[in-house]
């Protein structure tokens, strides 16, 4: 393969908004860099990503590379401004610089004309063109999650352990590849983040695959709807929750004193393969109503006589 630079072989590096030291990555920015993966692939052109440190402390860094090992750049996605695009057009100035699938603000700005060439998403001289992300490889669906964790509960005393079931595990669903959802069963006509009605929450935890959770209600409002939960009891020498998860007959509780990763990757393995049959089973039963609860016996207990 011929370049600018002669008989040197063609090696890219691809890089974007998610390359800078300080910025985060979007999903739209990484589907976008796949779908354009996905057609160099397909060409046989080698190419490296240069990653922030900030999202993969382990890949490829701005410093951590030889600008003189590549003979192309291609920026992909996001908008087209800022000193640290311009930046890139010193530092690869050897290169031959292209964007691809970028927001042009301003035509005139250094940070687009150090480009060899734009093939802008947008632009106040192009037609709007579909955004790469749209056309990335499809990949198989992730579970999606719904966590629900305790903060409060302070009438447990001593007992409590909810800071560490909360770190321990948190830090355990980070390594999971599920989409995450935080919820909150306390309901609030005012806050937009929040649940107004339990019907709300209810819609919201029936489309889940799994809910994980620390608190009672998080339990019982999962079940019956008839999405299986991973429960974990943050009090010492258990309570409440397990209580109830031997009320409903539901099984994947885990202890405070247990709490290990082993534990909960058992359950959540369970949880979504045969756990999904015992939470419709349990939501199935609590609609029937055949075992009385503790209403059936406010009706009796009203029925008796008060002490004189």
């Amino acid at each position: 393969m011929q370049t600018q630079q002669g008989k040197r072989p063609r090696r890219v590096l691809l890089t974007g908004w998610f390359s800078f030291r300080d910025r985060e990555a979007t999903a739209g920015d990484v589907l976008a860099l796949r779908r354009v993966e996905d057609v160099l692939l397909g060409t046989g052109i080698p190419y490296d990503v240069a990653w922030s440190p900030r999202f993969r402390p382990e890949a490829l860094h701005l410093d951590r590379l030889w600008p003189e090992d590549y003979t192309h750049l291609v920026f992909v996605c996001g908008p087209l401004h800022g000193p640290q695009v311009e930046e890139l057009h010193r530092r690869f100035a050897h290169c031959v610089r292209i964007a691809v699938g970028t927001s042009v603000i301003d035509p005139g700005s250094a940070a687009v004309t150090g480009f060899h060439r734009v093939l802008p998403r947008d632009g106040p001289d192009s037609e709007p063109v579909e955004d790469l992300a749209a056309r990335a490889p499809d990949v198989p669906a992730r579970p999606v999650v719904g966590v629900i964790l305790a903060h409060g509960q302070h009438e447990y005393g001593q007992l409590r352990r909810h800071g560490q079931v909360a770190e321990e595990v948190t830090r355990w669903l980070a390594s999971k590849d599920c989409g995450r959802l935080e919820l909150e069963t306390r309901l609030d006509t005012h806050d937009w983040h929040l649940s107004a009605t339990p019907a709300q929450l209810q819609s919201v935890l029936a489309r889940l695959d799994l809910v994980v959770t620390d608190r009672l209600h998080g339990l019982v409002i999962a079940l019956r709807v008839g999405t299986p939960v991973l429960a974990v009891d943050p009090v010492a020498g258990g309570a409440k929750l397990t209580a109830q998860a031997r009320a409903c007959g539901w099984p994947a509780l885990v202890p405070a004193e247990r709490l290990d990763v082993r534990q909960l990757d058992r359950w959540w393995d369970w949880c979504l393969t045969g756990g999904r049959v015992t939470a419709r089973q349990i939501r199935d039963g609590f609609r029937e109503g055949s075992v009385p609860d503790s209403a059936d016996r406010l009706v009796e207990a009203l029925g008796r006589p008060v002490p004189g």
